[in-house]
Parts: structure tokens; C-alpha cells; sequence
């Protein structure tokens, strides 16, 4: 690069028919997930336009530009059901449980199995961990049913009758999240493991020569170290707050609880898949991909004017 100027550096960085022959390669293996992106995630908004409209079974067969407009009837609809204040509720309650307890536990096993010094003891406990992330939900919640519910391996523990699962109370948010918690950590640790494989050495050493004690080390080292990865995370977590889905509530749940476990994804395949509304199924939709955008720039916005680091 000596003796060449800025201009001609940037020159270089331009987008030619040059630069794109030479990374002509790169571009075929990227067109298939493009193709993937544009026909699955794209081409699908144009049927956000049934949030707009009567979608009735009748109606399948008449063309998306033919149906009768209905404006924002679907969505007064849905803000007026009786379940839909209750339903944001357990939403965010157990949205936010979920990203704080979660947050929480996957960053302190990621220290601890960081912390372990015997190499081949530490790969066999972050394999076993992530493991249960493969299992299915049917399988999670047959297992959770025997330990909470009434009769189960808590209550023959504690030798009465706890009622963990048979409370109507927002008691049954915490052991859901209790339950994903147990099964996420070790796949949600495996990000910070690598932002910590990351973090130069010779800080760990230079601390340890200083006289730190390894609380110290990880508190002022580690933590920091991996800071930016735990603020993007946290960004797209907040993001994703509505986006709560409705496996875990629905094999959880029973009819004592259901009050607690209506999130708004079941809420939405409720009222529009299983009563046939699909305009209004649609536009609940709609309402959670909108506040979940705007979520995710509110979060985004905050993380840059505290100095954090953004996704842009």
C-alpha cells in the first residue's frame, strides 16, 4: 500500500464488474439463501393485506385484490376481545422473566465453564448442557408435569401438596421460564464462550500478577470483555419480546392456568386458525411483527446514546 493515495485506495473498495467476477464464487453460494430470503419472508408480507380485510373460508378462492375491504376492523376486533389485555400481560411477563433469568444464568455458566481448568472435564459438561436444547417440547413437558404438578416428585419431596401448577397466579410464569431456562443454557452460553475466547490473555495474567483474586479477574475482565456481545444480544432479545411462542404454554398449561399461560401467539391461533377469522388472526400478526420492530429501535436507539454498542 506505500505510495499509493487515498483515492486510489478507495478506489479500489468500489463495486466494479471486476470486484464481482472475482468474487463471483461467494455470490453462487449466497444466491440460494437470497432466493430462500426473498420467496419465504418477503413474497408472505404481501398477505399482511388480509389484516385489512373479511377473510372467510368462503373466500379462499376469490382473489386477495377482490375480498371486501374491512379497514382497521380486524384490529379493533382484536384490541376489544376480553382475553387481549390479559393476554399482552402474560406476554411481557413472562417475556421479560425470560430475557432477565435467562440472560443471567447463560452468562454465569459461560464464566463458570470458562473458569474450569481441566480442558477435557469442560467440553463434556458444555456438551451435555447443550443437549437438552435438541429435545422436544413434548418430551420437556412431560418430564416438567411429573416433577410440578399436584402428586408429583415435588409434592412426594415436600410431603404436601405444593400446587405449583393447579394456582391460578402468574406462578406458572416463573416455572415455564424456570423450565426454558434449564433447557436453553447451554446452547444460549456457547455465544458468550466464544466473545470470552476472544478476550486477550495477557489482561488475565497482568491482573493475576497485580494481586486480583479471580472474582476480581472475572469481574472486571471477563464481564467487560464480553459487554458488547451481552448489549446486542439483549437488543434483538427486546426485539423478539412479543414473540413468545406458544409450545411451551400449551404443553404446560392446563385449564386451572390457562389464564396465565394465553401469550399472544396461541391468542392469535385461537381466535384466527381455530375460529376461522383469518383476517383477524392476520392482523394480531401484523400488531406483534409492528411493536416488535419498534421494540428492537427503541433498544437500539438507547444502547447507542448510553455509549453502548448498536447493530447499526
Amino acid at each position: 500500500m506505500a505510495g499509493k493515495g487515498p483515492k486510489e485506495i478507495k478506489k479500489k473498495q468500489r463495486i466494479t464488474p471486476y470486484l464481482l467476477w472475482k468474487q463471483r464464487y461467494l455470490i453462487m453460494m449466497s444466491l440460494p439463501f437470497v432466493i430462500w430470503l426473498i420467496i419465504f419472508k418477503y413474497i408472505p408480507l404481501w398477505g399482511w393485506t388480509m389484516a385489512f380485510q373479511e377473510v372467510k373460508p368462503a373466500t379462499f378462492a376469490t382473489p386477495i385484490w377482490q375480498r371486501p375491504f374491512a379497514g382497521f376492523q380486524n384490529f379493533i376486533k382484536a384490541f376489544q376481545d376480553r382475553l387481549f389485555a390479559q393476554t399482552m400481560i402474560n406476554t411481557l411477563g413472562i417475556s421479560v422473566l425470560q430475557i432477565a433469568v435467562g440472560t443471567v444464568v447463560a452468562i454465569a455458566f459461560a464464566v463458570l465453564l470458562n473458569e474450569l481448568a481441566f480442558t477435557r472435564f469442560k467440553k463434556v459438561t458444555q456438551t451435555i448442557s447443550y443437549l437438552p436444547h435438541f429435545v422436544s417440547w413434548v418430551i420437556i413437558a412431560s418430564l416438567a408435569k411429573n416433577i410440578f404438578n399436584d402428586g408429583g416428585v415435588l409434592d412426594s419431596l415436600a410431603g404436601t401438596n405444593l400446587h405449583l401448577m393447579s394456582t391460578n397466579s402468574p406462578l406458572i410464569w416463573l416455572i415455564i421460564v424456570v423450565i426454558d431456562c434449564w433447557k436453553e443454557m447451554g446452547w444460549n452460553a456457547i455465544i458468550y464462550l466464544s466473545s470470552m475466547a476472544g478476550i486477550d490473555q495477557g489482561l488475565y495474567e497482568a491482573a493475576q500478577i497485580d494481586g486480583a483474586n479471580r472474582f476480581q479477574r472475572i469481574w472486571h475482565i471477563t464481564l467487560p470483555g464480553i459487554r458488547p456481545t451481552i448489549i446486542v444480544l439483549l437488543i434483538m432479545s427486546i426485539g423478539g419480546a412479543l414473540n413468545v411462542g406458544m409450545e411451551r404454554q400449551m404443553l404446560l398449561s392446563n385449564a386451572l392456568v390457562q389464564d396465565h399461560t394465553m401469550v399472544l401467539s396461541w391468542f392469535s391461533y385461537t381466535r384466527g386458525i381455530k375460529s376461522s377469522d383469518y383476517g383477524l388472526g392476520t392482523a394480531l400478526g401484523v400488531f406483534q411483527s409492528a411493536v416488535g420492530v419498534t421494540l428492537l429501535l427503541i433498544a437500539n436507539k438507547i444502547a447507542g446514546l448510553v455509549g453502548e454498542d448498536k447493530l447499526v
